[in-house]
């Protein structure tokens, strides 16, 4: 893998997964909410775990778009190459899933109902963009190869038959 391509994954992780969950929670809860040391309790403690495993599910995708796909997670340098692999051989957007997971145990965490809100209003953005800009696109990039992808893995849940790669899908 080129160097050039891991700097351009390490800014964009920053930038945009990096922004969503750590940004503009900051941003909503203010210093206070953050600085006040939370009591622990168990549902904090499910909250941490499922937010650091979040983490590493994200971190592992974009890995398999730079090294696999040959590109990015950002719109403006996508992978050259459909990945059909790793976990999106069981739901054909882990990286949305894994942020809105980590945006879940950050509102479990700190208890709040503007994270909530947030996280919400992060849901449905993200599938306007996901239906109405990122799908057309990969169609048109990817053409059979993606809609064959999207016929057997689903956009949102799980399969518990994963995707078998098909010629040219990585």
């Amino acid at each position: 893998m080129r160097p050039q391509l891991i700097v351009k994954a390490i800014f964009f992780t920053f930038l945009i997964p990096g922004g969503v969950t750590i940004l503009v929670p900051f941003l909503i809860l203010g210093n206070s909410s953050i600085r006040t040391r939370p009591e622990f309790s168990a549902v904090r403690g499910f909250a941490l775990l499922l937010g650091l495993i979040a983490w590493a599910i994200l971190l592992h995708c974009i890995w398999e778009f730079a090294f696999h796909g040959k590109g990015t997670l950002a719109p403006v340098d996508p992978p050259k190459r459909l990945v059909g692999r790793g976990l999106y051989r069981y739901t054909r957007n882990p990286m949305y899933l894994a942020v809105f997971v980590v945006l879940l145990a950050e509102t479990l965490f700190f208890q709040s109902r503007s994270l909530l809100v947030y996280m919400t209003i992060f849901a449905l953005a993200v599938q306007v963009f996901v239906r109405f800009y990122e799908e057309p696109h990969l169609t048109n990039q990817f053409g059979a190869q993606y809609l064959e992808y999207c016929r057997k893995v689903p956009r949102w849940g799980i399969t518990n038959h994963p995707f078998n790669d098909i010629d040219g899908v990585v």
